[in-house]
């Protein structure tokens, strides 16, 4: 078969990754607990979600937090290249603990990458990528119900949300890989600076609202948000780990960027 007119084909569940057919480079490969689909490098849209009859490769399909179609892969012709986007309401986890956000979009490297849903039912659900590059002939691949939220979604005041908003917006924004939260000078600052803020906000009144969420949370059992259990220096790492547990279980996601809007 020539390559130009190499079609979409299912993969067979659990099939061994030295089984994947060769393919051209440019090609992807989606594998999940059920199957997979390959694609090579052409216009065309490769869905992946908890709904068999509306995806090419189902996922979490008895786990009602992943939604009907979690994700999306998309190839425009122009260049080959595959781009993810995240359409699901709980977040996609990359290599290194990247978190891919609702509405986030990533292009897809070369080569292998895992995805991962964490449910907050304390499951994960994989699902495995390869795109064929020129050195690589022979990849590896490592319900109609509606979809609910995550259970472990926590209750915040509409100023605890505002102010974690802040301190999240770069992991929110998406455009960096390895994002950091805001230092408690700007997040005060852009606080300040929304139309819902209800009070004049400092350094330390952010700080110990901060502080407030991550001893609920780490009440409710939550570890890694308390200083005696990170050890020193501390450092960001605090609020690192209440910004990735607050976007896991979907608690904050990208529509709350809204609440940042200047005042007029």
């Amino acid at each position: 078969m020539a390559y130009g007119n190499f079609p979409p084909q299912m993969l067979p569940p659990g099939s061994p990754s030295d089984r994947v057919p060769s393919a051209p480079p440019g090609t992807i490969f989606v594998l999940g607990p059920e199957g997979g689909y390959a694609v090579p490098p052409r216009r065309y849209t490769l869905l992946f979600g908890r709904d068999r009859e509306d995806v090419h490769v189902p996922v979490g399909v008895d786990d009602p937090t992943v939604s009907r179609r979690h994700g999306v892969f998309t190839c425009t012709a122009t260049d080959g290249d595959w781009w993810l986007v995240n359409t699901g309401n709980l977040p996609i986890e990359l290599p290194d603990g990247v978190l891919m956000l609702t509405g986030h979009k990533r292009l897809i490297e070369s080569g292998y990458t895992p995805l991962v849903i964490n449910s907050s039912k304390r499951r994960s659900h994989l699902v495995e990528v390869r795109v064929v590059d020129e050195d690589d002939r022979n990849p590896r691949s490592t319900s109609g119900a509606e979809t609910v939220d995550p259970e472990t979604v926590y209750e915040l005041a509409p100023q605890e949300r505002l102010v974690l908003t802040a301190l999240a917006r770069r992991y929110l924004e998406g455009h960096d890989a390895f994002p950091l939260p805001l230092a408690w000078e700007d997040t005060a600052r852009l606080v300040n600076a929304s139309p819902y803020a209800t009070k004049s906000w400092t350094h330390k009144s952010v700080a110990n609202t901060v502080e407030d969420v991550r001893e609920r949370l780490h009440r409710r059992g939550v570890r890694g948000l308390l200083r005696d259990e990170v050890g020193e220096p501390v450092g960001s790492t605090l609020s690192v780990n209440l910004i990735r547990e607050l976007l896991k279980t979907a608690t904050l996601s990208a529509q709350d960027l809204e609440l940042l809007a200047d005042k007029d």
